[in-house]
């Protein structure tokens, strides 16, 4: 992208513009999410074919996200960024409008190719937004990303119990997320391609830093999908708990996610995005610890709460890291992105198959191992200037950053 000089109030507009746009994000996740029951009985499908069309979002978003970056060359960050975001809200209408399982695997596979492409431009936004501004802010655009989410869901919720139909139900949100995802994609950055920059390929294989990157994304993710799909079968059905309680589990996991990357830029900019990830990954091996051998309900659920804390900044740290790996910050966000969207697939059904050929404590178990990996493998997260610790403030009246 060129580079374009913007004031300091320029780039901060465009930093809440931007977060804007991950709540509004998020919102079409949590809107969607609790209205899955309607959509299954809806469309008259079993629970395996349900599980069979959940992994077509995953899957349409693995293959749509590389071409985030010629869509962003071809058009410029700020209309494609509109562009995606708007189809990614309309989206939210299709699942509920399937009547059988094949017209739901493929609005799905449409849900999922927007979300994907979306999600890779906002962040490629975010990144260089951070690096105008020298300072973290992807934790806490991640963070307004969980917020959206849970609205979405208080939303999607209160529907449900009032028994409104889903489709009338989507197509006021998506109307609503539409219009507050447009006004807020005015105020971000119009970066335009150089007139020397050739455009990015349509398809490629991620960079070598891409992998490594997306390896330590990997290993958040899976915790993630692990506890956000598991925590409550695994206090209900290992520790015997009652069904509000397990419900309750999982609240208190997704909240300390939420509250940690609200909170997390002050912390990264003062120790580091290596020093933070391997604290994190102390702390969500902790929690494994306690989630495998505490054997109570409550143990268990102070496990859970603390890998929430622990994993919630590592993925946007890597996307962060991957803005800054290479030439082509685009592709590289594009490949940390498929293979973190590829984590969440793979971890629901890999934790349900290793339960059932043993049980759901040596499931945690492998969880446990992948969040000791972080502490292992933070040093690829140190990627140019960015992951230099703060220690005191900058002067007033420095020049802005150029990208």
């Amino acid at each position: 992208m060129s580079t374009v000089a913007y004031g300091q109030r320029e780039v901060a507009r465009a930093r809440y513009a931007v977060a804007a746009v991950f709540a509004v994000h998020g919102a079409v996740t949590g809107s969607f999410a609790t209205r899955v029951p309607w959509i299954q009985d809806h469309a008259g499908v079993s629970a395996g074919q349900l599980g069979l069309a959940l992994a077509f979002p995953a899957l349409g978003a693995s293959l749509a996200m590389p071409l985030a970056g010629s869509v962003s060359h071809r058009f410029g960050a700020r209309t494609a960024l509109r562009g995606l975001l708007a189809l990614w809200t309309l989206a939210l209408v299709l699942p509920s409008l399937a009547p059988n399982l094949l017209t739901l695997c493929l609005a799905l596979f449409v849900y999922g190719a927007t979300a994907g492409m979306s999600d890779v431009a906002m962040n490629a936004l975010g990144v260089e937004i951070e690096n105008r501004l020298d300072r973290s802010i992807m934790s806490g655009l991640h963070g307004m990303w969980s917020t959206g989410a849970l609205v979405g869901s208080a939303a999607g919720t209160l529907a449900a119990h009032l028994g409104a139909d889903a489709r009338l139900h989507h197509v006021l949100a998506a109307a609503v997320l539409t219009v507050v995802g447009l006004v807020a994609c005015s105020w971000v950055l119009d970066l335009q391609p150089a007139e020397d920059e050739d455009p990015p390929p349509r398809f490629a294989l991620p960079p070598r830093s891409a992998l490594l990157i997306g390896a330590v994304g990997f290993c958040a993710v899976f915790a993630e999908g692990a506890s956000l799909d598991w925590s409550a079968v695994y206090l209900r059905d290992e520790l015997e708990t009652s069904a509000g309680l397990a419900a309750a589990c999982t609240t208190g996991f997704t909240l300390t996610m939420a509250l940690a990357r609200l909170a997390g830029d002050r912390i990264v900019d003062r120790f580091g995005a290596v020093r933070v990830v391997r604290v994190s990954g102390v702390l969500a091996t902790l929690g494994g610890l306690l989630v495998v051998v505490g054997g109570h309900p409550a143990v268990a659920m102070a496990g859970f709460a603390l890998m929430g804390l622990g994993i919630a900044v590592v993925v946007p740290l890597c996307f962060a890291a991957a803005g800054r790996a290479g030439s082509n910050p685009s592709l590289a966000i594009a490949g940390v992105a498929t293979i973190t969207y590829t984590s969440g697939l793979v971890a629901p059904s890999a934790i349900g198959g290793l339960a059932q050929a043993t049980s759901l404590v040596v499931s945690f178990g492998l969880v446990t191992v992948l969040a000791c990996c972080l502490v292992v493998f933070a040093k690829v997260l140190r990627v140019g200037d960015r992951d230099r610790p703060k220690i005191a403030p900058a002067k007033a009246g420095a020049p802005d950053r150029q990208a």
